[in-house]
């Protein structure tokens, strides 16, 4: 591996970390400004780059819609929980608490994925990783405001959305490693979206959609989504991941909750007091700490 190479590897990861970050953002945009709930921006979402994707393929690597029926189930499941109820749980997360909140508990992930496979895969359950399961726990408790109970009764709600997310994005991590094994990345990614939105179409009202005719600048904040942390994320992660070790690659990414907590700060005011942010260095530290775990 050249100098060079490592140096645009790294750059990727910053970028599609940074990209990841603008979820936020779009979400809480299209929910503030223009009204729609999660369950139709995730939709809407997953629908549209599940389009993009398909006519990409189409295009240019037309053998990659093609897949063997029986590994169907495979894609129906990640769809399910990686798609529908990743998304939405996320997306619910950042309206009900706040953007800095919902991306800090997003990274329990990693403690569940540990959790996981020592329960599933029989993977020992070391003092290091106890510690940084523990790390994660307590930070996320201060995060939560925990100390604070009329803080934590009027956003319990929020925090255990949150911790959803984090659990769901686990299983993402898991049915990721196991579809990668199965799929091309391109084939992967389109018909986990295509099942992903067909779970949530059902959930949807004809009225969600009438905002993104009568306000077209919707499609803006929707395109950002999209095309950002949706489609773009992925392409610059797995193009950076190429010339990377994966763990590197991972710790690189943490950098996804300081910029989410960044935009936040300076878009919506969002402020964490010094308890909340001691919370969000632990359950940053502790997915660190996993990741040099491997």
């Amino acid at each position: 591996m050249t100098h060079q190479s490592s140096t645009r590897g790294y750059l990727l990861i910053v970028l599609a970390a940074c990209l990841w970050a603008t979820i936020g953002l779009f979400t809480r945009q299209l929910h503030d400004l223009y009204g729609l709930s999660a369950l139709t921006v995730v939709f809407l979402r997953a629908g549209v780059a599940f389009v993009i994707a398909f006519i990409a393929l189409a295009i240019f690597r037309r053998k990659l819609l093609y897949f063997s029926p029986s590994r169907l189930g495979l894609l129906v499941l990640y769809g399910l929980v990686g798609i529908s109820v990743f998304y939405f749980l996320y997306a619910q997360a950042i309206i009900t608490t706040s953007v800095t909140t919902a991306v800090v508990l997003l990274y329990t992930a990693p403690a569940f994925v540990t959790i996981i496979a020592w329960r599933t895969w029989g993977e020992p359950l070391t003092a290091r990783k106890l510690v940084a399961v523990g790390l994660a726990i307590v930070g996320c408790a201060l995060v939560a405001k925990a100390y604070d109970p009329a803080e934590w009764q009027l956003n319990l709600v929020g925090v255990l959305i949150g911790l959803g997310a984090g659990f769901t994005y686990a299983l993402f991590t898991v049915f990721n490693k196991a579809g990668a094994e199965k799929f091309p990345l391109g084939t992967l990614i389109t018909y986990e979206l295509f099942f992903g939105a067909l779970f949530l179409l059902p959930l949807q009202s004809p009225d969600a959609f009438a905002v993104m005719i009568e306000q077209p600048t919707a499609w803006v904040f929707l395109l950002g989504l999209v095309l950002g942390p949706t489609l773009g994320s992925i392409t610059v992660f797995n193009l950076g991941l190429r010339s990377l070790p994966a763990s590197n690659v991972s710790i690189v990414a943490t950098i996804e909750p300081v910029v989410a907590s960044a935009i936040a700060f300076f878009v919506f005011s969002e402020r964490m007091d010094v308890l909340q942010i001691v919370g969000g260095i632990m359950v940053i530290g502790g997915a660190l700490w996993l990741s040099l775990v491997q």
